[in-house]
């Protein structure tokens, strides 16, 4: 299904809330994302809240990782991560399953196609993201990236390539690719800074899908920083 014209909605970003800040009152009808302007898998969730447009109805609740209020563990994630959604009475954790869940449970578009071949292999991907993907760029950066990460960069090029009716991981945008995207957006800059290490280089598909999703205003209102990345990464060097 192809996603409508965008909304834009400029949403200024908020304070975060931090050890001395009160926590909101929990479970009053709010539907509230717990989420870190910077965090990768928060930002999963937070793409996915855009592109259904779904700003108004689910509320950013940033929190300080580095300062974080004791009452987040105690009465919102008792495992004290983010994201963590709040909705219909419920604490809902983990960025693959708040993605599903909220393509699923909301109004919006619809992120994920019905077509059996794109699902069973969307599925395939969404394994491999966390489990092989990020572990093994993230574990390159003690060695040689280029040589270490060289198998699941081209996974993901090949990937790209399986369906032609679109740039997407599944031809058409798809939660896939929200959850390959803020780690993509981040190694990209890193490698490129400090190892002069360029991911698209002999990667069309990859690039061109990088192009494509800078493009998107859902996605480009959640990016970080990439001073921030390359200063926090260096601390896994």
């Amino acid at each position: 299904m192809a996603l409508s014209p965008q909304k834009i909605i400029v949403e200024d970003r908020q304070v975060p809330l931090d050890a001395t800040s009160d926590p909101p009152a929990l479970f009053d009808g709010t539907t509230r994302l717990y989420m870190t302007y910077t965090c990768p898998f928060a930002q999963r969730v937070w793409i996915t809240r855009n592109l259904k447009g779904l700003q108004e109805e689910i509320k950013l609740v940033p929190i300080d990782l580095f300062n974080r209020p004791a009452w987040y563990k105690e009465i919102v994630n008792p495992a004290n991560k983010v994201p963590a959604l709040e909705h219909d009475g419920k604490i809902i954790g983990e960025s693959l399953d708040l993605i599903k869940y909220v393509d699923s449970n909301f109004n919006g578009p619809s992120l994920y196609p019905e077509d059996p071949a794109k699902r069973e292999f969307g599925e395939d991907l969404l394994k491999y993201v966390d489990a092989t993907f990020v572990k093994t760029v993230f574990g390159s950066f003690k060695g040689d990236p280029v040589k270490e990460t060289a198998s699941v960069f081209d996974h993901v090029e090949n990937a790209l390539k399986k369906f032609d009716d679109g740039p997407f991981f599944l031809g058409e945008l798809s939660l896939v690719d929200i959850a390959y995207l803020p780690f993509i957006e981040r190694f990209q800059v890193f490698l490129d800074e400090v190892f002069k290490y360029e991911i698209i280089i002999g990667r069309p598909n990859l690039a061109t899908w990088i192009e494509k999703m800078n493009k998107m205003i859902a996605y480009t209102q959640t990016k970080t920083d990439s001073d921030y990345t390359v200063n926090y990464f260096k601390k896994f060097m």
